[in-house]
C-alpha cells in the first residue's frame, strides 16, 4: 500500500467499529469512564474504552480555556511514555515566496525557548534514556518524544516552553546556523541524490503558480536566503498558538496527575489567531504536460501523475484500490507488463493523498534496450487493460486485508497508537476515526473502482516527467510541452507590528523538573528449543498483539560467496522470493497479500534472513508458504535474467549515490578486496554479470540447510504454540557449509586521503577511519562504544554540535564503532556541504584528536551513564526490537544477563578507563579518509591537508 497519511507504518489501529463505544461530555469539571476529576480549566470532549477482546486504541479527549486539545492513551504495557504535540500547519499554510518556512520553523524550535538552553533540549531527553524529533509535511508539523514513563513532566516542560515561550530566545545567530542546516538538508536529500528533484518538478507542472504544493515542503534555497529573523517571528505567531495544536500522550502514566501537569504547563500559554481550515480546489490540467530534466543517473525514468481527489474524500479508498491493481506487488498489471517480461527494473503506482489534493502515480525505470516511450505506451495500455478487465474479487481481498493488518501491526508500539490518534484528530477533528477508515475501504466495490477510473484517470490529463541520464536529453518520452515558469515573488509590503502573546505562570519555569523513580525495567522472558532437524529455536512471547514476527537465519550470507562470485548470495535470495515448484510467484504474493502476511528474504555479511511476519490467527497459513519458498524454488532461467539485470541496473545507479560509494569504497580499503564482505551486498557489475542460474542453484544446495539455521520468533502464542505452528520446518532438509575462511586484512595505508570524483556534487561525502574491535557484549567493544558516546554517538556529541549546530555545514555528522563476531571498524562521517569540505575534515581531526587527548569531562560520563542506563526502557517495546535482542543473544551465545552485566558496568565505569580507551583508539594518525566529491571545486583545497591523495574509480580502483 501507499503511504497514506493516516494509515501509515506503526500507526496503531482498530479492526471494528463495534469494539469501542463513545461517551461525550462537556462539563468543566466532571469524572472520566476511571473516575478521573478533570481539573478546572478543562472540558471532556470524548471517551472511547474497550468493552471487549477487539482491538482498540482507548482514549480520552480534553480540551484546555486556551483552545489546547488534549487526548491521552493510557497503556501500562512498557514502562514508557510517547509525547506528541501536533500543530495544523505545514508548508500549504505558507506564501508565495516564503516557502520552507515550516520546515524551517521545526528546525528552530529545538535550538532552545525562555527558560530552556540552547541544545539542551536533545540533552536532557537524551540523558534521559529517550529518543526525540519533529517531522513536517504539507499540512502539519509535529514534535515528539519517546521516554521512560518517571520523564514525562519534564516532556511537558519542554513542550509547553517552546509552544508558549520561544520568541524572547531566538537570536540571529539561532536562524542563520538553522538556515544553514536546511540549506544542507535540501543538498543531501535532494540536490546531490539521484532523482531527488523529481517531486519538486512534477509539483511545479502539476498546480498553479502560487498553490502552496507547487513547491517542496523543504523549499527553494532561494525563499530560505531571503528570508528574515521577523518572518520567522510572525509564522510562530500566526500558526503556534495552543488552539491549533493537538498534545496528544500515550504509555505508562497516571492520567489524573498527567492532566494536572497539563494544566500547569500550558494553561497559561495564550490562544493564539482563528485558524481556519484550508479550502479544497479540484486540480485540473488543461492538457498533458510533458516535462524532462537530466541528471546524476544510470537508469532514466518515467513518472505519470494525475490530479485526483483529497485526503478523506468518500474517492481515495476506491482510488488506492486501483493503485493495488494498477501497481502493488507481483499481482499488478505494471509488474505483469513491465517488470515480469522484463521491460522495466521496476515498475509501480501511489496514490499520495494530502489535505487539499491527492495524485495517482505510475511510474517505471526501464531496463537496457527499452526506452521511455515505450514505457509511456505500456503504462497507457495498462489503463486499457485495467477497463476491460475491471477489479476482481482477490484485488479487493487484497487489499482490503493489508488495510487491516497494517493496521494491526500499528498496535505494536505506543509512538503509533499516539501517531494515529494525533493524526486522526487534526485531520478529522476526532481521534477515533479508525473505525470509519476501516469501513470505508471494506465498503469499496468492483463498481466504485471503476467509476473512479473512467472520472478521474480515463481520457484525464497528467504531468509526464522523464529523467535521463546527463548528455542523453534525446532519450525523452516527449519533446517538453510544458516549460518552468520564473516564479512570481510578491512584493513585501509594510512591515506590521508583532503582537506578542506572553504567556503566564505561576511557578518557577526555570527550574527544570524532577524526574520520577525509574521504572522498573526488565528483559523479556525467553524459551530456547530445537526442531529435529537441528534448528536452534529462540522466542519471547508479546502479549499486546495478536501477530506474530519470525526471523530465521541461515548461514548462506556474503561470507559464503567468493570474490569472483560477489553478489551471488545476493541473487540467490531475490531467487527465493520468485516461483516455487508448485505456485507461481504471482500466486504466492496473491496468497500472502490476501492473508495480511509478509514473506522476504533477504542475504547479509553472514546469514540469508527470512522474515516472516503475519497475524497470528493466519500464521499457519503464512508458514506454509515460507516453507513453499524455502524448500521448492523452481529456479527459472526467466526469473533468474531478469533478477540479474535488476541487480546490475541497481549497481549502476548505486554508483551515483556519494554516500553508498563513499561507505563501499572505505570497506574495501579496510577489510581488502580478498573479502567478499568488504564489497557491497548486490556484489560488483563485473561479477555479477558473470554469474549463472547454476551458480545460484550450487549456493542454495550447499548453504541452504537447517543445521546451523537459528530461528527467532515473537508472537502471542506460548512456546507450545510456537512449536506446533513451526513444525513443517522440520521436514526441511539441505546441506549446510563449514564457517568460511576470513582472508588477511591489508595494511592501511594511515593518512592517505582517498577522493572519488563526482562531478557537480553539491556536497562531499567524507568518511574518517580504521580498523577496530569485533563485537564483544560486555567486552572491550562495548566499554569503547560509551567512550564514543559524546564524542560522535548522540545528537548533541561534540562532532555533530561542532559541524551542524555551530559551523552549519552538514545535517548530521556522527562517528561509531561497528563490529560482529568477524570484522569491526571505527569511521566518522557526514555529507558537508561542498565549500566546506576541507574544513570539515579538520574539525573532524580536531574533535578526535582532542578527544583522545584529554577525555571527557565529569559531566560528559554523567551524560552517558543516564542516557544509555535508561534507555532500556524503550529497548523491549515491539516485536522488532525483541527479535533484534533475540538475534544478539542467539548469533553471540549469550544468557539474557549480559544485560545485567552491561547495566553493572555502566554504573562502575570510570572517567580514567573510558579516557584509556579514547587514547588507545581514536589516534587520527592511524586512520584513512575517503572523500567522494566534485574534483574541480573541492580537490585542490584537500591537498594541504595530506602528504598522499590517492584518485580512486567509483569502484574503489585506482585510477
Amino acid at each position: 500500500m501507499k503511504k497514506h497519511i493516516l494509515l501509515t507504518a506503526g500507526i496503531a489501529a482498530i479492526l471494528s467499529l463495534n469494539a469501542c463505544s463513545v461517551k461525550e461530555s462537556h462539563l468543566d469539571s466532571s469524572s472520566t469512564s476511571n473516575d478521573i476529576v478533570v481539573p478546572a480549566g478543562f472540558k471532556k470532549i470524548t471517551s472511547v474504552v474497550k468493552n471487549s477482546e477487539e482491538l482498540v486504541i482507548p482514549f480520552n479527549k480534553y480540551e484546555l480555556d486556551n483552545g489546547l486539545t488534549v487526548v491521552l492513551h493510557p497503556d501500562k504495557s512498557d514502562p514508557l511514555v510517547h509525547v506528541d504535540v501536533t500543530y495544523h500547519v505545514g508548508s500549504g499554510r505558507e506564501e508565495a515566496g516564503k516557502s520552507g518556512f515550516a520546515h524551517f520553523f521545526e528546525h528552530m524550535m529545538f535550538q532552545g525557548s525562555e527558560n530552556v538552553a540552547d541544545e539542551q533540549h536533545f540533552a536532557l531527553i537524551t540523558e534521559s534514556g529517550g529518543t526525540l524529533n519533529g517531522s513536517t509535511n504539507t499540512d502539519r508539523t509535529n514534535y515528539y518524544e519517546t521516554v521512560p514513563a518517571n520523564q514525562l513532566e519534564r516532556m511537558l516542560w519542554l513542550e509547553s516552553d517552546r509552544m508558549g515561550f520561544f520568541l524572547d530566545a531566538v537570536t540571529t545567530e539561532k536562524f542563520e546556523n538553522q538556515r544553514e542546516t536546511v540549506k544542507n538538508e535540501r543538498g543531501q536529500n535532494y540536490d546531490n541524490r539521484p532523482y531527488g528533484l523529481l517531486r519538486e518538478r512534477i509539483n511545479e507542472a502539476m498546480y498553479p503558480e502560487g498553490h502552496p504544493y507547487s513547491w517542496l515542503t523543504i523549499g527553494y534555497i532561494e525563499d530560505l536566503n531571503r528570508a528574515d529573523l521577523n518572518d520567522l517571528k510572525k509564522f510562530f505567531l500566526r500558526w503556534y498558538g495552543p488552539n491549533n495544536a493537538t498534545l496528544t500522550i500515550g504509555g505508562d502514566m497516571d492520567e489524573a496527575q498527567t492532566l494536572a501537569w497539563v494544566k500547569k504547563y500550558f494553561g497559561g500559554i495564550p490562544r493564539g489567531p482563528e485558524v481556519i481550515d484550508p479550502t479544497y480546489t479540484q486540480v485540473t490540467l488543461p492538457e498533458d504536460r510533458y516535462i524532462s530534466m537530466e541528471d546524476n543517473v544510470s537508469l532514466p525514468l518515467m513518472y505519470m501523475a494525475f490530479p485526483t481527489v483529497h485526503l478523506n474524500h468518500p474517492d481515495e479508498a476506491p482510488l488506492d484500490v486501483l493503485m493495488s491493481i494498477l501497481g502493488s506487488g507481483k499481482t499488478s498489471l505494471l509488474y505483469k507488463n513491465m517488470v515480469k517480461n522484463g521491460k522495466a527494473v521496476q515498475a509501480q503506482a501511489g496514490h499520495a493523498c494530502q489535505e487539499l489534493s491527492c495524485q495517482f502515480s505510475l511510474y517505471a525505470l526501464p531496463t537496457p534496450g527499452t526506452s521511455l516511450a515505450e514505457l509511456e505506451t505500456i503504462a497507457r495500455a495498462s489503463l486499457e487493460e485495467f477497463e476491460s478487465r475491471g477489479a476482481e474479487d482477490d484485488d479487493l481481498e487484497r487489499v482490503k486485508a493489508g488495510i487491516v493488518s497494517g493496521m494491526v501491526y500499528g498496535l505494536e508500539s505506543v509512538s503509533g497508537k499516539v501517531s494515529q490518534l494525533a493524526a486522526y484528530q487534526t485531520f478529522r477533528n476526532n481521534p477515533n476515526g479508525i473505525g470509519d477508515d476501516v469501513a470505508r475501504y471494506e465498503n469499496v466495490t468492483k463498481d466504485d473502482v471503476m467509476r473512479v477510473y473512467k472520472k478521474y484517470i480515463k481520457s484525464q490529463h497528467a504531468v509526464i516527467m522523464s529523467i535521463v541520464p546527463k548528455g542523453q536529453g534525446d532519450s525523452i518520452v516527449k519533446p517538453d510541452t510544458w516549460q518552468r515558469y520564473e516564479r512570481t515573488i510578491p512584493k513585501s509590503g509594510a512591515e506590521t507590528e508583532l503582537a506578542l502573546r506572553p504567556g503566564s505562570s505561576d511557578f518557577d519555569r526555570s527550574v527544570v523538573p524532577a524526574s520520577g523513580k525509574n521504572p522498573s525495567i526488565s528483559v523479556p522472558e525467553i524459551y530456547r528449543t530445537q526442531t529435529k532437524n537441528g534448528i536452534h529455536v529462540l522466542g519471547a512471547i508479546n502479549n499486546e498483539v495478536p501477530t506474530t514476527a519470525i526471523r530465521l537465519l541461515i548461514p548462506a550470507g556474503q561470507t559464503r560467496e567468493t570474490v569472483e562470485k560477489l553478489g551471488l548470495a545476493s541473487l540467490t535470495a531475490a531467487m527465493m522470493g520468485e516461483a516455487t515448484l508448485q505456485s507461481s510467484a504471482e500466486d504466492l504474493s496473491n496468497q500472502l497479500q490476501k492473508l495480511g502476511s509478509q514473506v522476504t528474504f533477504s542475504a547479509g555479511d553472514q546469514f540469508t534472513t527470512v522474515n516472516i511476519r503475519t497475524l497470528t490467527k493466519n500464521l499457519e497459513a503464512t508458514v506454509a508458504l515460507a516453507i513453499e519458498k524455502l524448500t521448492q524454488p523452481k529456479f527459472a532461467q526467466d526469473d533468474f535474467l531478469r533478477l540479474q539485470k535488476q541487480q546490475i541496473e541497481g549497481l549502476k545507479n548505486a554508483k551515483k549515490n556519494a554516500s553508498t560509494t563513499a561507505t563501499n569504497t572505505f570497506n574495501k580499503l579496510v577489510f581488502g578486496a580478498n573479502n567478499s564482505f568488504a564489497y557491497d551486498g548486490n556484489g560488483i557489475i563485473d561479477t555479477v554479470e558473470k554469474l549463472t542460474l547454476d551458480d545460484v542453484k550450487s549456493f542454495y544446495d550447499r548453504h541452504y540447510g537447517p543445521a546451523k539455521s537459528e530461528l527467532i520468533v515473537v508472537s502471542n502464542l506460548d512456546e507450545q504454540g510456537v512449536k506446533f505452528a513451526i513444525s513443517p520446518l522440520e521436514l526441511w532438509q539441505g546441506k549446510t557449509s563449514d564457517n568460511p575462511e576470513i582472508k588477511a586484512f591489508p595494511t592501511l595505508a594511515a593518512g592517505t586521503l582517498y577522493f572519488v570524483d563526482k562531478p557537480d556534487a553539491a556536497q562531499s561525502e567524507i568518511r574518517i577511519g580504521k580498523r577496530a574491535l569485533k563485537y564483544d557484549a560486555t567486552g572491550e567493544y562495548y566499554r569503547a562504544d560509551l567512550m564514543n558516546y559524546n564524542l560522535g554517538g548522540a545528537f548533541n556529541s561534540r562532532i555533530n554540535l561542532n559541524l551542524r549546530e555551530d559551523k552549519g555545514y552538514t545535517y548530521g555528522a556522527r562517528s561509531f564503532f561497528s563490529g560482529n563476531d568477524i570484522r569491526g571498524y571505527y569511521r566518522a562521517q557526514a555529507g558537508v556541504r561542498a565549500d566546506t569540505t576541507a574544513d570539515s575534515i579538520v574539525q573532524f581531526r580536531n574533535e578526535i584528536e582532542t578527544f583522545a587527548e584529554k577525555g571527557m569531562t565529569a559531566q560528559e560520563l554523567q551524560f552517558v551513564k543516564n542516557a544509555i542506563g535508561q534507555r532500556d526502557a524503550r529497548s523491549f517495546e515491539t516485536p522488532r526490537q525483541k527479535l533484534g535482542f533475540l538475534s544478539t543473544i542467539m548469533n553471540y551465545d549469550l544468557d539474557t544477563s549480559f544485560k545485567d552485566e552491561q547495566n553493572a558496568i555502566l554504573a562502575n565505569i570510570t572517567k580514567d578507563e573510558l579516557n584509556e580507551l579514547a587514547a588507545k583508539h581514536l589516534d587520527v594518525n592511524n586512520m584513512i579518509t575517503v572523500v567522494v566529491g566534485d574534483k574541480e571545486t573541492v580537490f585542490e583545497t584537500l591537498q594541504p591537508l595530506f602528504d598522499k591523495i590517492i584518485e580512486l574509480d567509483a569502484e574503489g580502483n585506482p585510477i
